[in-house]
């Protein structure tokens, strides 16, 4: 079965970082544009960053901007969203997703999540 598997989620403390990783399992990234949403309880779901799959132009929240950084390694057919200077507000569980571009209002393709706990 195809499918998006992430992967590095943790608990961390105010100010550390994180590596979230993308791989696909029996289906190629290199196809797609590789997006990270998070969702928090009671709040909506939030598109956190994009990857466009050809010519590798990025996107970002404001609420990220300058903290995390999106990537993409075809080769390994995983992408990345390095997070650093993490706080509280980070805490949600993040999903990748994919489909034909970053200006898809709505991803075709998604992963189970992993939970990312920033500790004040």
């Amino acid at each position: 079965q195809a499918q998006l598997v992430e992967s590095g989620g943790g608990l961390v403390q105010t100010g550390g970082s994180l590596r979230l990783s993308c791989t696909g399992s029996r289906f190629d990234l290199s196809y797609y544009a590789i997006a990270w949403f998070r969702q928090a309880p009671g709040k909506e779901r939030e598109r956190v960053s994009c990857i466009n799959k050809r010519d590798g132009i990025t996107s970002y929240a404001d609420s990220v901007k300058g903290r995390f950084a999106i990537s993409r390694d075809n080769a390994k057919n995983t992408a990345y969203l390095q997070m650093d200077t993490l706080g509280p507000e980070d805490t949600a569980v993040y999903y990748c997703a994919a489909d034909s571009s970053c200006q898809e209002d709505t991803f075709d393709y998604w992963g189970q999540g992993t939970q990312v706990t920033v500790s004040s």
